[in-house]
């Protein structure tokens, strides 16, 4: 059901997911999501946002991260400053062992095309889409074998993505699990049919995880976000965990709460709830203001 009880006890964090969960469908922030944010982080209560999204996705959002100044992006791979535009952690797959992956992908799945994320940027096979228009400075081209073949360190690959058309989105993730195992953590994020490859044991969770043990946060004071499949370890982690109204079935599924729409600003909803029940402060802004 929506989420019409507040407890007494608030959270000491808010962990959310981005796209189709705090951002609208369009991919725009509104006003009353920033401005319930702000007045959380007034309150004593930060935001971290723990998206799909690979570090540079972030620049265009800073007003939403808080003054930690801190994402963790691409499934858990990455800890990224955004204001000083580096990332601080990597977590990265063994590069013998990706290797290996990618070979068995290639024999099982011989149409699919593979691309990286690095904490150097994004690294394509040629053919690999540009749906979002990305420039050529953030892309560089050639067979994975390349990347994998570099020493550099920040040529490491955080997050592995695999696309192969003509197969539908639930055969071709069927397809990656059978043949990946447990090598590597599968995550769907909704993404035109892509599938999402983390090394074993990066997921949101972990990262979040790790986020909250540096500033002594447990788990039970953590409420989380999220709308697809790759947010159920940060939701099922969480001591409260609340599905956006138009999230995927197994998330609503899962989520102790729910909560109204990405489009309906449910995050923000949520938090000017809590805060109104604290006596923190009046409710922030009417819809779509």
């Amino acid at each position: 059901m929506i989420a019409s009880r507040m407890p007494g006890a608030r959270p000491r964090v808010i962990a959310t997911d981005l796209d189709g969960t705090l951002l609208r469908s369009d991919g725009s922030v509104s006003a009353r999501t920033v401005a319930a944010l702000e007045a959380a982080a007034a309150q004593g209560i930060p935001t971290l946002l723990v998206t799909a999204r690979p570090p540079r996705w972030l620049h265009g959002l800073s007003e939403l991260i808080g003054a930690h100044g801190i994402a963790i992006c691409g499934n858990g791979a990455f800890v990224y400053d955004v204001a000083a535009r580096r990332v601080v952690e990597a977590h990265l797959f063994d590069r013998d062992e990706l290797a290996a992956v990618v070979a068995d992908l290639r024999a099982h799945i011989p149409e699919v095309k593979i691309a990286a994320e690095c904490p150097s940027g994004l690294w394509v096979e040629p053919g690999w889409p540009n749906p979002h228009r990305e420039a050529d400075a953030h892309r560089r081209t050639g067979a994975i074998e390349e990347l994998l073949a570099s020493e550099h360190p920040d040529d490491g690959v955080g997050k592995l993505l695999g696309l192969a058309r003509g197969h539908s989105t639930a055969d071709f993730l069927a397809a990656v699990r059978a043949s990946v195992g447990d090598r590597a953590v599968l995550a769907y994020s909704g993404a035109f049919g892509l599938a999402e490859l983390n090394p074993p044991g990066v997921t949101k969770a972990a990262g979040l995880a790790r986020w909250c043990d540096e500033y002594g946060i447990r788990a039970a004071e953590v409420w989380a976000f999220g709308d697809m499949p790759n947010d159920l370890p940060m939701l099922r982690w969480a001591g409260r965990s609340f599905a956006v109204a138009n999230a995927d079935a197994e998330v609503l599924s899962a989520a102790t709460d729910r909560c109204p729409a990405n489009d309906d600003d449910g995050v923000a909803q949520i938090i000017e709830q809590v805060l109104s029940a604290s006596g923190a402060g009046p409710h922030v802004a009417e819809p779509g203001k």
